[in-house]
């Protein structure tokens, strides 16, 4: 299964008065956000995860530092509404995407956001790469929420789109999909 850590592209306080305790933006510990700085400073130079590939310790320390993340957030419902939202990617181990990315000069370009857009009101999450400035490729899933803090996805189609071209690809994959790190940074 590969990780991924994903955070909104819009800043969007989504705090509110409750009566019993949660963990929300204006509660968050000092641990939680020493975690999550700790994440962080991991990733900031890993290019995406394309030189994590080839550093198994660095990688190690990311995926405890994430799995850290998902301990603290254990009781969160992270598939509710709150999901739905263009995340950005900063880190990943999915090996397709880091192909795309890291090679993406052999069509004349360079990587430019990798998206996840997800609305779970509709039931699809869509996996977005750029290449500026007309390319995009583009990977339109369908998602079941399979437990508070997952989500099942299927593949249902792609392409590969250009300026004055498109390349249909047929659909192919399917997994499990954690969303603890989404909504974790989501401030």
């Amino acid at each position: 299964m590969a990780t991924c850590l994903l955070i909104p592209t819009t800043y969007a306080p989504k705090c509110h008065q409750s009566p019993t305790p949660k963990i929300t933006c204006s509660s968050l510990t000092a641990q939680s956000q020493a975690v999550k700085r700790h994440l962080l400073s991991l990733i900031s130079d890993q290019d995406r995860g394309i030189k994590t590939q080839k550093d198994p310790a660095r990688r190690a320390s990311i995926v405890e530092a994430i799995d850290a993340m998902a301990v603290l957030g254990r009781d969160t419902v992270t598939t509710g509404a709150s999901l739905s939202a263009t995340w950005r990617l900063l880190w990943t181990t999915e090996k397709e995407q880091l192909f795309i990315v890291e090679n993406a000069r052999l069509f004349g370009t360079q990587a430019g956001d990798v998206l996840q857009v997800i609305d779970v009101e509709k039931m699809t999450l869509n996996n977005v790469i750029t290449f500026p400035p007309d390319g995009v490729f583009f990977v339109r899933s369908g998602i079941e929420i399979a437990s508070p803090q997952r989500v099942n996805f299927r593949f249902t189609g792609a392409v590969l789109r250009g300026k004055n071209w498109e390349i249909p690809l047929p659909p192919f994959g399917q997994g499990l999909s954690p969303c603890t790190l989404m909504t974790s940074f989501e401030l």
